[in-house]
């Protein structure tokens, strides 16, 4: 494990969401297989899905096998987030999320979500959890395709005065490491989502295995 120093100084906590706090790896699995099943192209195992993934999403399609010349890549966007929605009831949040979350609630920072899920879905999510407290704001996206939150994270450092030296970002992919990169913040990524640890490590961001090792890096 890679030591940083996270001291007093930090008093803001940016989560991702998607594979950081909620435990949906396996219906994102489930949904990209119906879609690869009815175009006949191969599934995805959780090893490979774990290689493959990542941002920008029509990226990651096209690796997978789908060929946009044949049709645009809005069709299985909306069919993805079709399938994706009906299955979220069935997730929970990662074991230690709660823990985690109250630990940094404990400490007085601020905690807030930014994700590349659209708004109307992260905010429903957010209530089916009951979690809306635990955070000042939160972020989405304004269309379902699933493009940077590079924009969108530099909008929320403005809108809430946030000191990018005083900000920690915590995701689970390597776009989360190049947002918090651009953000100007410190980063840690959680290998227990949507990217292997091999493709996460090969950022030289710090990585942990499991959220609640996050909180060794804390202290009061």
């Amino acid at each position: 494990m890679k030591n940083i120093l996270i001291d007093k100084r930090f008093d803001t906590i940016i989560w991702d969401w998607n594979g950081t706090l909620i435990d949906d790896i396996d219906i994102c699995i489930e949904s990209i297989n119906c879609l690869l099943s009815d175009r006949e192209l191969p599934l995805l195992t959780r090893e490979k899905y774990l290689d493959l993934f990542g941002f920008p999403v029509v990226d990651y399609y096209k690796r997978i096998g789908f060929d946009f010349q044949k049709e645009p890549f809005e069709i299985p966007a909306r069919q993805y987030i079709e399938i994706y929605t009906s299955k979220i009831k069935d997730c929970n949040l990662h074991d230690s999320a709660i823990k985690v979350m109250t630990f940094f609630k404990n400490m007085g920072l601020r905690q807030m979500i930014l994700s590349a899920s659209e708004l109307n879905i992260l905010e429903e999510s957010i209530n089916h959890f009951n979690i809306g407290h635990f955070f000042e704001t939160f972020a989405g996206l304004d269309n379902h395709f699933a493009t940077s939150k590079t924009e969108l994270g530099l909008q929320l450092f403005k809108d809430h005065n946030i000191a990018p030296q005083k900000a920690c970002f915590i995701g689970d992919t390597t776009h989360d490491y190049d947002v918090a990169t651009a953000l100007g913040c410190q980063c840690i990524l959680v290998a227990n989502g949507h990217e292997s640890i091999s493709k996460l490590k090969k950022t030289g961001a710090t990585v942990v295995e499991k959220l609640e090792m996050i909180t060794n890096f804390f202290g009061k």
